[in-house]
């Protein structure tokens, strides 16, 4: 039978590794605001130094999901709730694939698309919400070692913002369609619309379960 240390440690061990992958998919998030305005400003270097940091925080927040799931073999039985932290370790990771999509398609479209008044008021208000859901889940990660009680009412404050973050993308769309005439760029802000959406349901489906695992505290 194992004791009560023992779980807490390797409560702690797990924990401690799902907090430095969702920073690190912090970090890679607010990289997007860099790629915006290296696109807008026309500066090809800055924009491949930024797609370059958030290929590497992919990379790197893989390795962090790889390293919790071995964490969670080798303590078998010892946590109860190891399927849950295990599937908000992998929905973490694909924040991060997102990222490195809306990254891709900002880097290619042409950034007089991107210039124009409309356009650029409302994705860069969304890039900064779709910040601002990461830091949450960042928030309630963290909250699991210190404050679990308090994840709930970071996890409302997540579902507030997620839904703020739907409307703002559906009328980024309407502008695309409306504004863009070239079938190209359309697409590719579309497309690149639709992955920070993607990216905020991830959000919420990762604050699901760390509310979950809150709750087994």
């Amino acid at each position: 039978m194992f004791s009560g240390g023992s779980e807490d440690k390797a409560r702690g061990k797990t924990q401690a590794v799902l907090l430095d992958e969702t920073r690190k998919v912090l970090d890679s998030s607010r990289e997007l605001v860099n790629v915006f305005k290296a696109v807008i400003d026309n500066d090809e270097k800055k924009v491949n130094n930024s797609i370059k940091k958030i290929g590497e925080a992919e990379d790197e927040v893989e390795a962090y999901r790889r390293a919790l799931t071995r964490e969670l073999a080798e303590v078998g039985s010892l946590l109860m709730n190891r399927e849950d932290l295990l599937k908000t370790a992998y929905e973490i990771e694909e924040i991060a694939g997102y990222t490195s999509g809306v990254a891709f398609r900002m880097s290619i479209v042409d950034n007089k698309s991107l210039k124009k008044p409309a356009i650029k008021k409302e994705f860069e208000e969304l890039l900064n919400m779709i910040i601002e859901l990461v830091h949450k889940l960042n928030e309630m990660v963290r909250s699991l070692a210190i404050n679990p009680d308090n994840v709930i009412q970071i996890a409302y404050d997540l579902q507030k913002i997620e839904r703020e973050t739907d409307l703002k993308y559906r009328n980024l769309v309407k502008i695309i369609m409306k504004e863009i005439a070239a079938a190209k760029d359309a697409m590719l802000l579309k497309d690149a619309a639709e992955h920070i959406e993607e990216m905020a349901d991830r959000c919420l489906s990762a604050a699901d379960s760390i509310t979950i695992i809150a709750i087994g505290l």
